[in-house]
């Protein structure tokens, strides 16, 4: 799977503008909060900036801070959805350590050589499967699962149907 079409599927999964009182990240329109947008552009933004954002504004963020920090160019087709997703979703270095946890790596939260070659001797559905398990078991364990658990089960779901079917897609 290539980045845009992985970018559009994160899209989807993170809507538009929301700004919910018990989301930790506060002001989010594309799934980009109002503190990573700042950072991006250099400056303090309004309402009216996040409210306005194109996925042309915040594909590349999505780009260099997620699909490439966790390697999601050298990882199997599928496999990249569902380590992209999830780093969208709970960080980078969190996605990296269970991807390390599920090939037996070392569980530094750096996706390098050792980790790619482990990822590379694993079957990819299997892994897919075993990955977004893990990410599920942890969502789960949030005190906030009460409030945001049916889309964050309905979002691991969606992304394992189409993980698989871009793994098995890619054969």
């Amino acid at each position: 799977m290539q980045f845009y079409d992985a970018l559009a599927i994160i899209l989807k999964h993170e809507g538009g503008y929301v700004n919910h009182p018990l989301d930790p990240g506060g002001i989010t329109n594309l799934g980009v909060t109002k503190r990573v947008y700042e950072d991006w552009v250099g400056h303090e933004v309004d309402d009216a900036t996040m409210r306005g954002l194109e996925p042309a504004d915040v594909s590349p963020i999505y780009k260099k801070n997620y699909w490439d920090k966790v390697r999601c160019g050298d990882l199997p087709s599928g496999v990249n959805l569902a380590v992209f997703d999830s780093a969208v979703n709970s960080g980078t270095r969190r996605a990296a350590k269970w991807l390390q946890r599920c090939v037996g790596a070392v569980e530094d939260g750096i996706i390098g050589p050792k980790t790619l070659k482990a990822v590379n001797e694993e079957d990819p559905a299997q892994l897919i499967n075993k990955y977004l398990d893990t990410r599920l078991e942890f969502l789960q364990s949030l005190g906030i699962w009460s409030t945001f658990g049916k889309g964050w089960s309905r979002r691991v779901e969606e992304t394992r149907e189409l993980a698989l079917k871009a793994y098995h897609e890619s054969l």
